[in-house]
């Protein structure tokens, strides 16, 4: 694979448990090492209430997988921490993943056991990127799953991501790019925008008002600054006077005014009254305060434009992961040839063997089932998607799946998605899944 250092020369061979590396010693020591293993990464149930889940992180996964190798500082680490032996660090010294890796694309929706990943490689390269993978796949795929409902209950307004300052720095920056992945028009995090191609907003918070020492001066600041097209937050002191002054000093040309406090809708409905009757109809109305897609279902009854949201899409409205697990399904015994297996635990049980899913749809496009065929494509599918594409072949990183190339492409993803599943965006609250899933 790459040999390139992840975005920004990261190095993420450390982004793992420690168990991984004793697992890996004691299978050097075994000889079981080099056996030939399919690992899946999927998710037994979706969180209560949920219908279905949308897969994001993937390609931050592909990106991360080109840092995650061993260099001196890393190796020093585990040898003075006596973590594992000597056999162990020479052979970490040398990892480069050299096996293949499918997945779910970016954008599409899973369900419960669909295999979001699959890892195809030795035991010995397999099995010290499980925490790598779920971390990475686990918050990404929360947030994105949250931002689909959200983006469901807007019907078609924008969502703006604003949920920096209530999520750790690089997880904020995860965030936006999972939101937009999802449907969100844009975020307010500019590393995200720098690092991902996403496109950025934003304006004023409430202390550039109280900087000046008047209403009047910080609106006429921010207009003479950045333009009458900008947003003037109006909520600061009162309402209707700061509308009032908004328009008195940008005229009909104010881009829009964003409310951000007390009963949203209905002061969104007086006051697309009132700049309506100032004669400021091409005015648009921005809401935040701590908005989730169910307050974002009940302002599609108001005369709101677009809907800023923060704390509940970083932290997964209420499922702030994915619960996903990376299961060994399939290996070779010693005759060189694949077996299934599976860990039969109560309430941790899981499928063997390597899976080919599909979604089979019916006349009308409308997805009906998941489909998963064990060790083959589903037979007698005749109008199924194939849903797995291929990400790493031989080590090698496929063109497109990375960058901000790809999160164009996941976004495209998501819609073609969610327009194959109506049921999901008509009935968000019931809590079975949307189509379910069958093994062929």
């Amino acid at each position: 694979m790459d040999t390139t250092p992840a975005r920004d020369g990261r190095i993420t061979s450390l982004y793992t448990d420690h168990y991984e590396l004793t697992m890996l010693q004691a299978a050097l020591h075994s000889g079981a090492a080099e056996r030939r293993t399919v690992f899946e990464a999927f998710a037994r149930a979706l969180p209560e209430g949920r219908r279905y889940g949308i897969v994001a992180g993937t390609g931050r996964l592909l990106e991360g997988l080109a840092g995650f190798r061993f260099g001196p500082s890393e190796l020093e680490f585990l040898d003075r921490t006596g973590v594992v032996n000597a056999e162990t660090l020479a052979r970490l010294a040398d990892f480069r993943f050299s096996g293949d890796i499918w997945g779910y694309p970016e954008g599409e929706a899973y369900f419960p056991y669909s295999p979001v990943l699959i890892v195809e490689s030795s035991f010995a390269e397999a099995c010290i990127l499980e925490t790598f993978v779920l971390s990475v796949l686990n918050h990404d795929s929360a947030i994105a799953s949250a931002a689909s409902r959200m983006v469901s209950a807007a019907a078609g307004r924008p969502c703006l991501e604003m949920g920096s300052r209530r999520a750790q720095e690089e997880a904020a920056a995860a965030a936006a790019r999972a939101a937009v992945i999802a449907g969100f028009a844009a975020t307010s995090n500019l590393e995200a925008g720098r690092r991902f191609g996403l496109r950025t907003v934003g304006t004023a918070a409430h202390s550039f008002t109280l900087l000046h020492d008047t209403e009047q001066d910080a609106f006429r600041a921010q207009l003479d600054s950045l333009g009458p097209g900008t947003t003037l937050l109006v909520d600061t002191y009162d309402v209707e006077a700061a509308v009032r002054t908004a328009v008195e000093l940008a005229g009909d040309q104010l881009g829009a005014v964003r409310l951000d406090s007390g009963d949203l809708l209905a002061q969104a409905r007086w006051v697309r009254e009132l700049l309506d009757s100032l004669g400021n109809v091409r005015t648009k109305i921005v809401v935040t305060s701590d908005l989730d897609e169910y307050s974002v279902a009940a302002l599609r009854a108001a005369p709101a434009d677009s809907y800023g949201i923060g704390t509940a899409l970083v932290t997964g409205s209420g499922a702030p992961t994915a619960g996903m697990v990376y299961k060994l399904v399939s290996r070779t015994n010693d005759a060189g040839e694949f077996t299934a297996v599976a860990k039969s635990s109560k309430n941790k049980i899981n499928v063997g063997g390597r899976k080919h899913p599909v979604r089979r749809l019916d006349g009308s496009g409308t997805a009906t089932h998941e489909v998963l065929g064990l060790g083959r494509l589903p037979a007698d599918e005749p109008h199924a998607r194939p849903l797995l594409e291929r990400f790493i072949r031989g080590g090698e990183l496929l063109p497109g799946w990375t960058g901000p190339e790809a999160v164009a492409r996941a976004r495209l993803r998501h819609t073609d998605t969610m327009a194959e599943l109506p049921a999901i965006v008509n009935r968000l609250q019931r809590g079975e899944p949307a189509i379910p899933t069958i093994y062929a």
